[in-house]
């Protein structure tokens, strides 16, 4: 900077000194002339106009949205009005626009959410005049536009109430919609007790202007779940339902979510069956999530209503999700499934096993066969109604689905000592009347257009008459599988008819069985070797079951727990310490862990014959 000064300094001083002397600097180009001039006389050029006047020049101008017109003087907006500070645009406004106007421009200004402006310019025009000099008065309508601005600014519900209680300075009386407004300042602040007070309000009034409306009862239903007053909720829920309002889907679902949670099953089925006779809530449906939950609850609780209902949402979401786009596939478990039929097996409900199953079709989709486990359920509940002609349609079905599987696995599958045995005891229900009724059909059905031949449906029948100690008919109806039927007797025939002979005490009978499924090269298997047991211990004779389970365990299976507390109670009975060796060595070889039996024999030393003095 001093450099810069004594160099200005010293070309000052040259040019004083020698006025003449043109003086040198060093630059690349050549210097110019910059010593002030007058003007000449020509004529002056304009500058452009200035964008920010809004001059016609400029068909969009940046400062203004309204569009330039040709003349001024037919704007709607007077001149230099947006030039003014936002409060005295607001006062300005306030004084030339009536009310209708006023609604107007608060209904845009509410899709824009300027909600301070129209606070704002409401305070204004209600202390203003109107073209006729008198105070301008508002009605409910225009007022609402007020409160929901409050509200959105984040007012407090007293401050709420202390605005709707101002109604009546200018003559308007609150409706329903401005009570709404303060019912939803309550809900953000959570003040349940006011707004159940505000809602009793509402109704003791009696005007069908104030009264409260689906919204209304929404907002005071939620407070009341979220702060867990379940019990105000469901009774405020009563009368809005008996007043025919529609619920929300929200509401709804914490109405189910809260009946659920609190095991007042009966309860919801009631809520459910009285939307359903709604027009206004036929629609409602809760959440998938929630209908699986609300399922399981169902079949815990053995509510098979709570059950079918829950399906039933579940199928409208399956329906839903496959008409959206894209497409979304929701599928039911079918372990819920198996839980639901199981539900109605034991409540003896139809519904829901058609329910059930339908909704398990729709969520397979064709693709593949529906678990066993969902048919032998199928096909015991059928069998708890007493319903013999569509369990064994079911057994039908079952079989056709897995007929290529494995000879062992179908067996296993289709036992009548295990899967089917439901099925037995409903066959034997009412004796032979029920054995023979059942047979008959099998034998129609053998002989129809399509004929329908079912070694599982007839041992069925055999190890009924078995379980009603009816031999004759259990040898004739396994006589008659091979010779009206033409089928192949499989292990679980002669497993009912070995069955068959040892509950009467024919043991010699039954090994004598044993011995022809041998010779026929049907291969025993565990059951037909503890059915030999049984037979001989209900001879009392434990030596000759100790030789069928030699036996057994050279076939390369093990006796059961149970075959051999069965063994050990009849040697001690008999005195057979010998045999009862036998047994408990047997038990340590397979690392059986018998148990003591004191509490039985207790019962079994017990002198009945004594009477009590």
């Amino acid at each position: 900077m001093s450099s810069h000064l004594f160099l200005r300094s010293r070309i000052s001083l040259l040019r004083t000194l020698k006025p003449n002397h043109h003086i040198r600097t060093i630059s690349g180009t050549p210097s110019l002339y910059q010593d002030p001039q007058l003007a000449t006389d020509h004529e002056s050029t304009t500058l452009p106009p200035n964008p920010a006047t809004g001059s016609p020049l400029y068909q969009e101008n940046w400062r203004s949205p309204i569009p330039n017109s040709p003349s001024f003087s037919q704007s709607l907006v007077p001149m230099g009005f947006l030039n003014q500070a936002p409060a005295a645009r607001i006062r300005a406004l306030s004084e030339t626009l009536d009310m209708i106007s006023l609604l107007n421009m608060f209904a845009d200004w509410t899709a824009s959410q300027r909600w301070s402006d129209m606070k704002q310019l409401f305070e204004f025009w209600v202390r203003s005049l109107d073209k006729n000099g008198k105070p301008n008065k508002p009605d409910v309508n225009l007022y609402n536009h007020y409160l929901r601005a409050n509200l959105m600014m984040g007012a407090a519900p007293s401050d709420m109430l202390d605005l709707v209680a101002m109604m009546d300075d200018f003559s308007v009386a609150p409706n329903t919609a401005s009570y709404n407004l303060v019912l939803k300042a309550m809900h953000q602040a959570k003040e349940t007790e006011v707004a159940e007070k505000l809602l009793n309000r509402m109704l003791i009034s009696g005007k069908d202007e104030s009264r409260p409306d689906d919204e209304s009862y929404d907002l005071v239903i939620g407070m009341l779940y979220s702060n867990g007053e379940n019990d105000k909720a469901m009774q405020l829920l009563d009368i809005a339902l008996k007043s025919g309002y529609m619920l929300s889907t929200t509401v709804f679902s914490e109405c189910v979510r809260s009946c659920v949670a609190k095991g007042r099953t009966d309860t919801l089925v009631s809520i459910i069956e009285r939307c359903k006779s709604l027009d206004r809530n036929k629609s409602l449906c809760p959440s998938w999530i929630l209908c699986t939950y609300m399922a399981e609850v169902a079949t815990q609780e053995d509510n098979s209503k709570l059950a079918f209902y829950a399906f039933e949402f579940m199928y409208n979401w399956i329906n839903r999700g496959e008409m959206a786009r894209p497409s979304v596939l929701l599928s039911v478990d079918e372990g819920l499934v198996v839980s639901a039929l199981a539900t109605a097996a034991r409540t003896c409900n139809p519904t829901l096993i058609d329910g059930s199953w339908m909704i398990l079709k729709r969520s397979l989709r064709g693709k593949k066969a529906a678990n066993p486990a969902a048919y032998v359920a199928k096909i015991n509940a059928y069998a708890s109604l007493g319903n013999l002609q569509k369990a064994f349609a079911a057994l039908n079905e079952f079989e056709n689905a897995y007929k290529d599987a494995e000879k062992e696995v179908k067996e296993e599958m289709l036992s009548p000592f295990t899967s089917l045995y439901p099925l037995v005891v409903a066959c034997s229900k009412k004796g032979f009347e029920t054995l023979d009724e059942v047979y008959f059909q099998l034998e129609t059905l053998s002989k129809g257009d399509t004929p329908y031949k079912s070694v599982a449906a007839l041992n069925c029948i055999v190890l009924g008459c078995a379980n009603t100690w009816d031999l004759d008919r259990a040898y004739q109806t396994f006589d008659a599988i091979s010779t009206s039927f033409g089928l192949t007797p499989n292990i679980d025939s002669y497993n009912a008819l070995i069955y068959a002979f040892g509950k009467v005490k024919k043991t010699p009978e039954a090994t004598r069985v044993y011995s022809h499924l041998v010779g026929e090269g049907v291969k025993p298997d565990a059951r037909t070797f503890s059915l030999l047991v049984d037979a001989h211990l209900i001879n009392r004779d434990p030596e000759s079951a100790l030789t069928v389970i030699d036996d057994m365990i050279k076939a390369g299976f093990e006796p059961s727990k149970e075959t051999l507390k069965k063994l050990r109670r009849r040697c001690i009975r008999e005195l057979d310490n010998e045999n009862d060796d036998k047994v408990e060595s047997l038990a340590k070889k397979f690392q059986i862990r018998m148990g003591s039996e004191n509490r039985r024999n207790m019962l079994f030393n017990m002198d009945y014959s004594r009477v009590r003095a």
